[in-house]
């Protein structure tokens, strides 16, 4: 959010819609969990924006040092490897908890210094663009995974792997 001191309650709340929906990596976090819930119910969704609101929080509370960014981009771009694997069923859903939470520490982390009333409204936006983003494509995109098949879910599992390699590769070079 650039400067966090002086925003207004409508700054915090439209920041927090924005950020996890403009920043790639979290967009496709996002929508991998879709993709792995597509067979749960649309409830499922919920404690995992919970630990995700709960990472935020986090974060003002533990600073995130500088020196660590560049390796906590690492780590997220790496979650969409972890989530091809949760989609192969070749690691337990589980680990989207703290996948979720690390994500939300660092969305959190961008707001660091602002005033109580932004900060959290800024948490209520990353709360409403990440809950409806998650139930919008959930419950879109069942007819398409049904059409994909068991193929498909492997290419998709392949390509978000190939994606977080790819971001975690820029996240630590540059």
């Amino acid at each position: 959010m650039g400067d966090s001191t002086g925003l207004t309650a409508w700054q915090g709340l439209l920041s927090g819609i924005g950020h996890p929906l403009l920043g790639p990596d979290h967009l496709l976090f996002l929508l991998a969990i879709a993709f792995i819930g597509l067979r749960r119910p649309m409830a499922w969704v919920i404690p995992l924006l919970a630990v995700g609101l709960g990472g935020s929080v986090l974060s003002q509370l533990i600073p995130l040092s500088d020196a660590i960014a560049p390796w906590a981009e690492a780590l997220v771009s790496l979650s969409l490897v972890a989530e091809g694997l949760i989609a192969l069923t070749l690691l337990p859903a589980q680990w989207l908890l703290p996948l979720i939470g690390l994500h939300g520490f660092l969305l959190g982390s961008t707001i660091v210094g602002a005033e109580p009333t932004p900060l959290s409204t800024y948490f209520l936006g990353l709360l409403i663009g990440q809950g409806a983003m998650l139930l919008l494509v959930t419950a879109c995109s069942k007819g398409l995974v049904a059409r994909l098949g068991e193929q498909g879910r492997r290419l998709s599992a392949g390509i978000w792997m190939g994606i977080g390699l790819a971001f975690a590769w820029v996240a630590l070079v540059d």
